[in-house]
C-alpha cells in the first residue's frame, strides 16, 4: 500500500487530509520532525502545518518533543497504538448510535426503492444488507456475486443468523444451508434468463435484487415488505423444489422437468427478466439471444 493509500484511509477515518499526511510524514520519519521539515515533506503548506501538528497533539496521534533549548518536534503515537485507539473510539460510538438513532428516527411515511445501475454499487447494496441481517438471511446468487458476500454471510452465521443459499454453479466453500442449482445447467439457466440473478434478502425487511451480464449489472433496493416478501419466497421455493425434486428418481424427475408442458410454459420468456431489469434501472437490455431448450 502507498503513502497515498494510507492518507486516503486515514481520511476515511476522520483526519483531515493535511493531519493525515503530516502524520505519515512522522511515521516514516523516525525521528523527531520540527514544523519545517513536517511541511517540506509532506506537502502541507507552512501557513497551516503548525496549526495541522497541533491537532494532532490535540487528538492524541502525536507528541511534542524538545529537540533542543528553543526548538520543538513532533514524534507520532505508533500506528498499532493509533489503530488501537480509533477501533475503540469507533467501537464506542456505534454502541452510541446503536442505542440512540432509533430513538430519534420516525416512523417511515414511504418505502425505500433505489436503482443500481453498476455492478461495484450492487454488490456494495448486496453486502450492506448481509451485513445488517439479525435473524435469517436468504440468497440467491451464482459464484462470481456470492463470493464477495461470503466473508459477511460467515460472520453473520457465526453470529447465529439461519443462513439459506441457492447457487447456480459449482461452489467448493459453501456458507450456511446451501443448495446447488439442478434443475437446469447454469449455461441454460443463464441463457433463459439472460443475466444471473441475484437476490439478498434479510430479516424479511429488505432486500436487493439484480442482473449480471459480464460486467454490467441493473438492480433494486428496496426496504417495500411487499417486495422483500416476494424475494424470499422466491429462495425458499427454489429450495422447497429441490427438496421436492431429491424424492423422486433422478431419470424420472429429469424427464418431467424437460417434458411437462406447464413447466415449459413458464420457462418460455427467455431473455425478458434480464430487459425487465436494464429498462427498470435505465440502461439498455442485453442483445437477445436464440432460443435455448430448457
Amino acid at each position: 500500500m502507498s503513502q497515498q493509500s494510507v492518507v486516503d484511509e486515514l481520511q476515511r477515518l476522520g483526519m483531515s487530509g493535511y493531519e493525515a499526511k503530516a502524520y505519515v510524514t512522522l511515521v516514516a520519519a523516525g525521528s523527531p520532525l520540527n514544523g519545517y521539515e513536517v511541511a517540506k515533506r509532506s506537502g502541507v503548506p507552512r501557513s497551516t502545518v503548525y496549526e495541522t501538528l497541533g491537532k494532532l497533539v490535540g487528538r492524541g496521534a502525536a507528541y511534542e518533543v524538545r529537540a533542543g533549548e528553543a526548538s520543538v518536534g513532533y514524534l507520532p503515537l505508533p500506528p498499532t497504538a493509533l489503530l488501537d485507539r480509533m477501533r475503540r473510539e469507533f467501537d464506542w460510538s456505534i454502541d452510541v448510535l446503536s442505542a440512540e438513532l432509533p430513538q430519534v428516527a420516525s416512523p417511515p411515511e414511504v418505502r425505500l426503492v433505489h436503482s443500481l445501475a453498476d455492478r461495484t454499487s450492487l454488490l456494495e447494496r448486496a453486502e450492506d444488507v448481509v451485513a445488517a441481517v439479525r435473524r435469517e438471511l436468504f440468497v440467491s446468487a451464482w459464484p462470481a456475486e456470492l463470493d464477495a458476500l461470503k466473508p459477511i454471510a460467515r460472520r453473520a452465521e457465526a453470529e447465529g443468523v439461519d443462513v439459506s443459499v441457492v447457487v447456480f454453479g459449482d461452489d467448493a466453500d459453501p456458507v450456511g444451508s446451501t443448495t446447488t442449482h439442478r434443475f437446469s445447467t447454469p449455461e441454460v439457466v443463464l441463457e433463459n434468463l439472460g443475466c444471473r440473478l441475484l437476490v439478498v434478502a434479510a430479516d424479511r425487511e429488505q432486500a436487493v435484487i439484480g442482473g449480471v451480464v459480464n460486467d454490467e449489472a441493473w438492480g433494486v433496493y428496496t426496504d417495500d415488505p411487499a417486495v422483500v416478501l416476494v424475494s424470499v419466497e422466491y429462495v425458499r421455493h427454489d429450495i422447497a423444489m429441490h427438496v421436492i425434486a431429491d424424492k423422486f428418481a433422478p431419470e424420472d424427475f429429469a424427464t418431467f422437468w424437460t417434458s411437462e408442458p406447464a413447466l415449459l410454459r413458464l420457462r418460455a420468456d427467455h431473455g425478458v427478466p434480464a430487459a425487465l431489469l436494464a429498462r427498470g434501472a435505465g440502461s439498455s437490455p442485453p442483445p437477445r439471444r436464440g432460443r435455448r431448450a430448457p
